[in-house]
């Protein structure tokens, strides 16, 4: 057999198991959300990476997650999260179009001053993707954002994120970051003290909420604007 006909039939070959592959992973991922309907995610892949981080690393590290019902969330560390990342997030479907053709523009401007992913994109990121950034990884994401939509509902994407979410160095969830930083459980948290939990967010290693003085006033303000 010829080299270019045994090659071919080999990337053929290749290219069919690849593609099985990601339709596997896919479909896992989809029954997964579908699962966390029902049960808490004991993990994700933030959490995994960071652990792995750490082993390379040779640092220690401590994790610190623990999962509560979204009732023992005060509704100021709701309403703060919501307007920091996501203000239309009752009423998008899982894509902030008007966020993303803001963004566009902003990039064409040469100003990259704001992100347009939802607190549902978000959600899938971190529960599969980790922290890394792709085209691939990006696409992979718009496919299962609707099934989070349409198999958990916006009150249950809210309380897994708020859960899972990165708040510190090995803090995951709405009360270890409440107790780590505050020293107070999440359903006693204020409303200046969930604007500077908010504030922290999109870099949660590098940031400490006593030092966001700013973008906790531009949280609050957009609070009251969405009537909070």
């Amino acid at each position: 057999m010829p080299k270019r006909v045994w090659a071919f039939r080999f990337f053929r070959l290749l290219v069919k198991w690849l593609v099985i592959g990601a339709v596997v992973l896919w479909a896992f991922a989809a029954l997964m959300i579908v699962a966390a309907r029902w049960i808490d995610p004991p993990t994700t892949a933030v959490h995994m990476q960071r652990r792995m981080q750490a082993w390379i690393q040779h640092k220690p590290y401590r994790e610190s997650y623990k999962f509560v019902a979204l009732s023992q969330i005060s509704a100021d560390l709701q309403h703060a999260v919501i307007a920091a990342e996501d203000a239309r997030f009752y009423q998008h479907h899982g894509f902030d179009w008007q966020e993303i053709q803001t963004a566009a523009e902003d990039d064409l401007e040469g100003e990259r001053t704001r992100g347009a992913s939802t607190i549902t994109q978000q959600l899938v990121k971190n529960l599969f993707f980790g922290t890394g950034r792709s085209f691939l990884r990006k696409g992979a994401e718009a496919t299962l954002v609707p099934v989070a939509e349409f198999a958990l509902g916006k009150r249950r994407i809210l309380e897994i994120y708020l859960n899972v979410v990165e708040w510190g160095p090995g803090i995951y969830g709405a009360e270890p970051a409440c107790r780590y930083h505050y020293g107070t459980d999440a359903r006693y948290i204020g409303r200046e003290q969930s604007a500077r939990l908010a504030a922290i967010l999109p870099a949660p290693l590098k940031r400490r909420p006593e030092r966001m003085n700013r973008y906790s006033a531009i949280i609050l303000r957009r609070m009251s604007q969405l009537g909070w």
